[in-house]
Formats: structure tokens, C-alpha cells, sequence
């Protein structure tokens, strides 16, 4: 082998020589169509193999997309839903454009067909992509490029699509259809179901790391802000699926705190106290849930039942023995001295450490 590299080198030397004849020769400037120059400016495609679900509730018309992926940070790249409009999912060699653009394009008026029809024909590189769109109506298109990366597929169900690529087998996608129409629960649940009967039939093939869910209103309110109804992410995790069902129950628990306040700001004192206990029921180890529901009931008059629970608090984490002081000028607690530090009071004495 030595020998052979040694009697091509004079030939790979000669063929770096120009022609004795030949001008110097300087680079060449060619002018480029508008198209190919916005196309350049933008940044590079990324590496997204993964696999996701677009859905729709038929029951409430809600919209969602869940994604999961051996990719860092997820979230920002595949899932795209606007309420009233649809969701996307766009991957394998991503085009993150296909997020924005076929949302806004299903916004005019097109359905989610004809918009990934559009946007496919505009696309060179369309052989590459693996995307997926649902509109508002429910009607779902899918698009799996021939040259992603086996295994690669997708399927489509009653207002939902699937859809993997570089996945350890075949089996992926067609083990989320089944889990999802088979399902309970909202639509957070279903999709958390199809993406963990994903992983179980084999997931990708490099393994786990980050992972999202996106749901939004199948109708706009004039609220904007409460029509964006989940947006969670899982950035860098071992078992990343498992870390965004955790977030999801967490999610589910906040929700419970944030209508027991809607209802104590209605005077509506015993329905606000069972969304409290349902949110200490979802996160029992959370601090924070256990103490507001402490503060409220003490403030309620009904310091039997908020004992145990500053007790279990203050056990776990002194700080908030100091915060109840804070609580008075703001009113959550009243300006009453005897009662603050009877609360105080609760909390097992301070450990000194010896030398």
C-alpha cells in the first residue's frame, strides 16, 4: 500500500499544476435569481430525526403536536400550532419554515392538503423533509420524503397523523396510531400515550433526549393568552418522555391552584378549596402548592386544617417560615402579629451545627 501511495503521488502532484498555457484565472461572480439569495441567507437546515403526532379533539377541537427526539432542544424547532388555525410538525432535514408559513397560509383560508401541497412544490429539497399538518377542520396531510432515513414513515387516523424517521424499526409509527386511537383522556393524555408506545416499539435509533408538547384552542377567544393551553419542553433528558408527563401532571396541578384563586376571588370558598386539594393531590412533594393552600385557609379562618399543612412545609424547607411575615402588606395574610407567629411557631425548631 505504501509502494502504491508512492507511485500516485507525482500524478496527484501533476494535477495540482495549471497548464503552462492557461491565464491566471480569478473567481467568477455569477449574478443569482432573488429566490436562490433569500434561500442562502437563511440558516442551514438542522438534523431533527425524530418522531412526532399532529392531532385534533373531535370533542373539544382542540389542536396539538408532541414530538420526541435524540436532538437537543426540540421544542423550538418541530412542534408549531396557532389556535383556530392547526399544527405542524416539521422534521427529518427541518425547514423550520414549513412551521410559520403553513400556519399562516391554513390562517388564509387553504386547508391543511393544498398548504403542504404549496409548500412542497416550492421546496428543492422536499425529498429530505418528513412533515405533517392538521387545520382546524381536522383535515390531515402528511408528506414522508424518499430520501429520509430508514426506517421512516407515517400514518394517519381520524384527525392525526404519525409520522418517524431514523427510527430503530418499522414498527414505530404504526405503535402510535394504535396507542393514540386507543387512548383515554384529553388530548394531552393521548398524545403523551402515542409518544410513549413509540419508544416502547423502539424509538430512534440513536436513543433519547429532548421532547414537546404544543396544544392550542380549536377556536380563538379574545383572549389570546388562555388559548395557548399547554406549551411544555424537555430540553436535555435520559428519558425525556417520561420528564414531560411529569411536567404535564405539574401543569394539570397549577391549573387546579389557579381556579382555586379565580374562585376565592368569587367568594366561592369551598370550590376553591377542592381545586386546592386536587392540586396537592397531582404534586404532593411541591412546596409551593401546599403553602398557598396553608396561606388561603388560614385566611379563611380555618387554621385546624392549614396546621398540618404549614407544618409539613416548614418541615421540608425553612424558608418559608420567613416568608409568612412578607405576606401582611400585600393582605394574603392579615395584620394580625399574635397569629404570624403562631404560624411561625408551627415550624420544628432550627438545627445548629456543632463543630
Amino acid at each position: 500500500m505504501r509502494a502504491l501511495r508512492w507511485a500516485l503521488l507525482p500524478l496527484f502532484l501533476l494535477a495540482l499544476i495549471p497548464p503552462a498555457s492557461a491565464a491566471p484565472t480569478r473567481p467568477v461572480h455569477r449574478a443569482r435569481p432573488a429566490r436562490d439569495a433569500a434561500r442562502d441567507s437563511r440558516p442551514p437546515d438542522r438534523l431533527a430525526h425524530t418522531f412526532s403526532i399532529v392531532a385534533r379533539d373531535s370533542a373539544t377541537g382542540d389542536l396539538g403536536v408532541a414530538v420526541q427526539s435524540h436532538y437537543f432542544a426540540v421544542g423550538p424547532v418541530v412542534p408549531w400550532a396557532e389556535p383556530g388555525v392547526g399544527a405542524v410538525a416539521t422534521q427529518s432535514l427541518v425547514e423550520v419554515a414549513y412551521g410559520p408559513r403553513g400556519l399562516s397560509m391554513m390562517e388564509s383560508g387553504k386547508g391543511a392538503r393544498q398548504t403542504l401541497e404549496d409548500l412542497l412544490a416550492q421546496d428543492p429539497s422536499r425529498d429530505v423533509r418528513q412533515v405533517a399538518m392538521i387545520d382546524a377542520r381536522g383535515e390531515v396531510a402528511v408528506h414522508t420524503g424518499k430520501k429520509c432515513i430508514p426506517e421512516a414513515g407515517d400514518q394517519t387516523g381520524g384527525q392525526f397523523s404519525v409520522q418517524a424517521n431514523l427510527m430503530a424499526n418499522a414498527d414505530v409509527w404504526p405503535a402510535m396510531a394504535r396507542a393514540y386511537s386507543g387512548a383515554r383522556g384529553d388530548l394531552a393524555d393521548r398524545l403523551l400515550a402515542a409518544l410513549a408506545a413509540g419508544q416502547k416499539a423502539g424509538g430512534d435509533i440513536r436513543g433519547q433526549q429532548s421532547a414537546a408538547i404544543l396544544i392550542v384552542r380549536g377556536k380563538r377567544s379574545l383572549k389570546p393568552w388562555e388559548d395557548r393551553l399547554m406549551d411544555l419542553r424537555v430540553d436535555d433528558s435520559p428519558r425525556p418522555i417520561e420528564e414531560l408527563r411529569r411536567l404535564v401532571m405539574l401543569w394539570r396541578a397549577y391549573k387546579h391552584e389557579d381556579q382555586g384563586d379565580s374562585f376565592i376571588a368569587d367568594n366561592r370558598v369551598d370550590e376553591a378549596l377542592r381545586e386546592y386539594a386536587d392540586a396537592a393531590r397531582l404534586a404532593p412533594g411541591n412546596d409551593e402548592i401546599l403553602f398557598w393552600q396553608a396561606v388561603t385557609l388560614w385566611k379563611l379562618g380555618r387554621q385546624k386544617e392549614a396546621t398540618p399543612i404549614f407544618r409539613k412545609v416548614f418541615a421540608r424547607d425553612r424558608r418559608w417560615v420567613h416568608l409568612v411575615p412578607r405576606l401582611v402588606p400585600a393582605e394574603l395574610l392579615d395584620d394580625d402579629p399574635a397569629a404570624i407567629r403562631r404560624i411561625q411557631a408551627l415550624a420544628p425548631p432550627a438545627r445548629h451545627r456543632t463543630r
